[in-house]
């Protein structure tokens, strides 16, 4: 049986050992994402590509922009209830994130831009409504 030792760094295959590479990030409130080398699939912090299986992922900037696909009003672990949401953004990759309004008012198909790539407590991207919802009965 062959064991390795914890203090031998192994030269990983391919650049999936910088997985996150800084110097994409051109300012803090950036949101970086991988794209497989081989295939181009695009992806949210990944070790492999989920379609070929490839360790070569370039890390690239986000243009901030995407669809909402899946909303949830969230009553656990929160003094208030908020969302939780699932964005498909443009380049491709879908990322879970808080959208800011009314937990309620954020609906599937909502158009939505990035505010703000961390949030302070829970460390997820926090995105804004792009359009502002109809609001016929106000």
């Amino acid at each position: 049986m062959y064991h390795h030792s914890a203090s031998v760094s192994y030269p990983a295959a391919g650049s999936a050992a910088g997985v996150l590479e800084p110097a994409a990030a051109d300012s803090p409130d950036a949101l970086v994402f991988q794209r497989c080398a081989w295939c181009g699939t695009a992806m949210f912090h990944r070790l492999l590509c989920p379609v070929c299986q490839g360790s070569e992922l370039r890390t690239e900037r986000s243009e901030g922009v995407g669809t909402v696909r899946h909303s949830s009003v969230v009553h656990r672990n929160t003094p208030a209830a908020r969302n939780v949401s699932l964005v498909e953004m443009a380049e491709g990759f879908v990322v879970r994130g808080r959208v800011m309004g009314p937990p309620i008012g954020i609906h599937s198909g909502d158009r939505v831009c990035l505010s703000t790539a961390k949030d302070p407590v829970r460390g997820e991207p926090v995105f804004q409504l792009v359009d502002e919802p109809y609001r016929a009965w106000a």
